[in-house]
């Protein structure tokens, strides 16, 4: 009977502490989030009936990595966080080991991006975004988001949801803008999403939220004008490429 009560204890104890990340989440000006990025690989390459064919024969549908947002009222740092094992037998994407800092009060944005087996600095103003906000609700991670939409670089139809009640104006990769964390996006065309699986309330130190450093320094033109000529002749799969980095 003891050790039932004492079962029964330390499961309240956990689902209680559960439950309060999630509520109190609607109160964070500071702390951790994880994120799921989720590429579909399948549709990715569904014009391509032959490679479409031996991937479903010999991959799986999704590629799953996983990343954390730092952030306080001032900076956020969006960085690779746990290994997905499942990875290990998959061919590396563009943007899956990216860091990218964002100070909101300078609106400024420094990127660490590798390309090409190259890693480049991208020191630029933040990504001004046109949103469109719902009234349409969806609960990521234990907190209601609101949906908001736009294009971006000119064609990219974007899903976002944030948070009115984490009052932090960003999110993953560089999509920032709303009035408050965004704790999901879709990008329907390119088959990609980030959405939030746990919030954390941790502290976050100003060590923490440290800028990247290393790499070739560049801004977003210049960044652009490289892959495009590198990968002029690539035809379809250039393109794919070079949208998948600048994302």
């Amino acid at each position: 009977m003891k050790n039932i009560l004492l079962f029964l204890f330390i499961l309240s104890a956990t689902l209680t502490a559960k439950f309060a990340v999630a509520q109190n989440a609607v109160f964070l000006r500071t702390g951790r989030i994880e994120f799921e990025r989720k590429l579909n690989l399948y549709a990715q390459n569904e014009n391509d009936d032959e490679w479409s064919d031996l991937m479903k024969k010999s991959m799986p549908q999704f590629k799953i990595n996983y990343f954390n947002l730092y952030f306080n009222n001032d900076k956020t740092i969006y960085k690779p966080g746990k290994e997905n094992p499942d990875n290990n037998k998959l061919w590396e994407q563009p943007a899956e080991d990216n860091t990218i800092y964002q100070d909101l009060q300078q609106q400024q944005s420094v990127s660490q991006k590798r390309v090409f087996e190259q890693v480049f600095l991208i020191t630029d103003s933040a990504r001004k975004i046109q949103w469109k906000i719902t009234d349409e609700m969806r609960n990521i991670a234990g907190v209601e988001c609101r949906r908001a939409n736009a294009i971006i670089m000119d064609s990219i139809y974007i899903v976002a949801f944030y948070a009115d009640a984490i009052p932090v104006s960003s999110g993953p990769e560089s999509f920032t803008g709303l009035p408050g964390m965004i704790l999901g996006v879709a990008i329907p065309h390119e088959h990609l999403s980030f959405f939030a699986t746990r919030i954390y309330n941790e502290t976050v130190t100003d060590a923490m939220l440290a800028p990247p450093v290393k790499g070739k320094k560049v801004n977003n033109t210049t960044l652009k004008e490289t892959i495009d000529k590198a990968t002029k002749d690539w035809g379809k799969y250039g393109k794919r490429y070079v949208k998948a980095v600048l994302l």
